[in-house]
């Protein structure tokens, strides 16, 4: 065990070209789970848990961390299964999503692996919309799935993910062709995805979602074949970072060295606060980052870009 956590402790400070580094772990039963190490904070033996009236029933209670108090999850209550017995020799991982720290309770930790983000594949068309993957993987021989977390969080404590009522004074500007301009959006995450889309929409403009990044450049390429200026016709490519088949870097660094799309500006949209690598994103090329999700930040981003394209302005009061 102390292996993992000294590994954890290494690791979470490096970023790879389209690699990443899985921590492995399992819950009751074969199947084991993998979380990108670059997310978790630490991971320790289950400690005792204060139960708390009126909690989710998925949070087993609160645990006292290093001087703070922590909300803990368990992530196979979370997916509709039994919860997990036997706390006494079970894990918590802690993380940070989305500018929260939380602690998932696990049943057991097994070992870093190192592997790429074109090894990762999307869930199984048959799976269904309501799963909890965002992507699956082999290790070992063995499969190895990985939790669409945000979705988790957003079941388990839902946020509010809509726009400040009155930072759009008066929406788009009659003078914008609203049907010339589309927003290109890319998220693993279904949750995400749909909050992002739900944000952007209220600016009028047509929203693209692509699932990962190797989605997004095949789309990006087929448009520039058909537009002389690609960067009129989509102002603006949101992504996530963490993503199946091709990551977010790895689209930013491919973007950048095709003629076609250089000019493209690019943000990165991305669960990864707290241990977020700034030179990493300079290195690639990405011309911004926000840390999900911040509904007032997106959206005036995004009008502040669309107004520096089309020379129009979109009337969004500054919300960074």
């Amino acid at each position: 065990m102390a292996g993992v956590l000294d590994a954890v402790d290494k690791r979470t400070q490096m970023v790879g070209q389209n690699r990443l580094e899985l921590l492995l772990f399992s819950l009751t039963g074969n199947q084991m789970y993998g979380i990108n190490v670059f997310k978790v904070k630490e991971v320790l033996q289950c400690p005792s848990l204060t139960l708390l009236p009126g909690r989710n029933p998925v949070v087993r209670g609160v645990a006292n961390i290093r001087g703070g108090t922590l909300s803990i999850i368990d992530l196979q209550m979370a997916m509709g299964m039994p919860p997990i017995e036997d706390l006494d020799n079970s894990f918590i991982i802690i993380t940070e999503y989305n500018n929260s720290v939380q602690g998932f309770l696990v049943k057991g930790v097994e070992r870093i692996v190192n592997t790429n983000w074109e090894d990762m594949h999307p869930p199984p068309s048959g799976s269904g919309e309501d799963n909890y993957l965002t992507a699956v993987t082999e290790f070992d021989k063995r499969l190895v799935e990985i939790l669409d977390v945000e979705k988790i969080l957003a079941e388990v404590s839902p946020r509010n993910n809509d726009v400040s009522e009155g930072l759009i004074n008066e929406g788009v500007s009659d003078e914008v062709d609203l049907e010339s301009i589309k927003i290109l959006v890319v998220d693993d995450s279904s949750v995400a995805r749909k909050q992002m889309a739900r944000c952007i929409k209220s600016l009028g403009f047509e929203i693209i979602l692509k699932n990962d990044g190797r989605q997004a450049l095949d789309y990006l390429r087929e448009m520039a074949d058909e537009h002389e200026d690609i960067s009129k016709i989509i102002p603006i490519v949101v992504s996530d970072i963490e993503m199946p088949e091709m990551d977010g870097y790895t689209l930013t660094t491919e973007i950048r060295s095709d003629p076609k799309l250089k000019d493209l500006y690019v943000m990165l949209h991305t669960s990864l606060s707290g241990v977020f690598n700034q030179s990493m994103v300079d290195k690639v090329g990405a011309n911004d980052f926000l840390a999900k999700f911040s509904p007032d930040g997106l959206i005036t981003r995004v009008a502040k870009q669309i107004s520096t394209v089309t020379g129009k302005q979109i009337v969004v009061d500054d919300a960074d």
